[in-house]
């Protein structure tokens, strides 16, 4: 079952600021924190739920791949029940031990752009990229530690993860600064990874891009991002997709777009032209009398769509291209054609004539 959205957890706008935030977080973790709603189920999942769309909402990087993508990879097991709450109202409550937080963290998410021709966007093809991301580091296998070795009791909280102090007539738990809430510490880190588990590499991966693909477009490789942490699942890898300009065509939809200069006596008597397609060329017709501004289509020319089995069309706009040095006897022929011509009205010009009239109330 999908997610309910952060914002609508929090009741807060998408454009809402940090401090409406904290303070939408603020009122909901009072009303349904554990130790006000002892033995109810119900308000201890919505807390849960809550701490999730906080703890994404109130990271910036997160926040923003939250509103992209619609998802971040947050596991609510990961958030440490009640860890938010206490470190932003300070262990108000002072309820007892949560217990140790020493699970990983899942990978990053990765982003990947990719640049392809129009040609390979219409074809679909696979590619290989390397993808620099971070790895299970081979030394420690990813425990951090050097082998033979073993984390230890945090000294500073004795293995609970929190360190607690009076305050007043309260008492104020806090995650343990020392071990970060793991309730272990690690004296021996792997030497290759300082203790991270985790290690910087190049990755060769087969990328499939389907045919119909647009500039902008998004694969989503499942766990191709970088390792996670103590055994945690790995990121996703995001694909983005860029298509460079073409030489002669504008994709609209799945339609393709071309200016088409042709000379007077081509759009007046009719011409079969030779025209540029993906891939090639194809012959075009051009009808008698077509106007400039005309388009004119050769069906199923276009980009395939990927939602269907249908390919657009490519589309030529025609466009009148005006000779700037005449011959002689081209000159001479085009008097005579205009000497014909004299007493003949086209539609576009007699309807202009007919407004020039009416404008001078002749």
């Amino acid at each position: 079952m999908a997610k309910r959205d952060y914002y609508e957890i929090l009741g807060v706008s998408r454009d809402a600021t940090d401090s409406e935030l904290k303070k939408a977080y603020r009122q909901l973790a009072l009303q349904y924190h554990p130790d006000r709603n002892p033995g109810d189920k119900k308000a201890e999942e919505r807390f849960k739920e809550i701490n999730e769309a906080y703890s994404v909402l109130s990271d910036p990087e997160k926040r923003a791949q939250y509103d992209r993508f619609g998802a971040v990879g947050v596991d609510v097991s990961d958030l440490g029940f009640g860890t938010l709450f206490d470190d932003l109202f300070e262990g108000f409550f002072g309820a007892g031990p949560r217990g140790r937080r020493t699970r990983g963290h899942r990978g990053e998410d990765l982003q990947y752009d990719l640049e392809v021709g129009l040609e390979e966007a219409a074809t679909g093809l696979e590619t290989k990229v390397q993808i620099p991301r971070l790895e299970l580091c081979e030394a420690c296998k990813g425990s951090g530690m050097e082998p033979g070795t073993k984390r230890e009791v945090c000294p500073a909280c004795r293995g609970q993860g929190q360190v607690r102090f009076s305050q007043g007539f309260l008492t104020v738990a806090r995650t343990c600064p020392h071990c970060g809430g793991a309730g272990e510490v690690n004296r021996h880190p792997c030497a290759e990874c300082r203790g991270e588990g985790r290690q910087r590499h190049e990755r060769l991966l087969r990328i499939k891009i389907p045919a119909g693909v647009e500039d902008g477009s998004q694969l989503r490789l499942a766990g191709e991002g970088a390792v996670g942490t103590r055994g945690a699942p790995p990121g996703d890898l995001y694909v983005l997709i860029r298509v460079r300009p073409h030489d002669f065509f504008v994709r609209r939809g799945d339609d393709l777009y071309c200016e088409l200069p042709l000379t007077f006596p081509q759009l007046a008597l009719g011409a079969e032209v030779e025209v540029p397609v993906l891939g090639g060329t194809a012959e075009l017709t051009v009808p008698p009398a077509t106007q400039p501004g005309d388009v004119l289509r050769l069906k199923g020319k276009g980009m395939p769509s990927l939602r269907g089995r249908r390919r657009g069309d490519c589309c030529y706009q025609v466009v009148l291209e005006v000779p700037t040095k005449l011959t002689a006897k081209q000159r001479q022929l085009l008097e005579e054609f205009d000497r014909a011509s004299r007493d003949e009205r086209g539609p576009l010009l007699a309807s202009f004539v007919e407004r020039m009239k009416k404008l001078l109330g002749s």
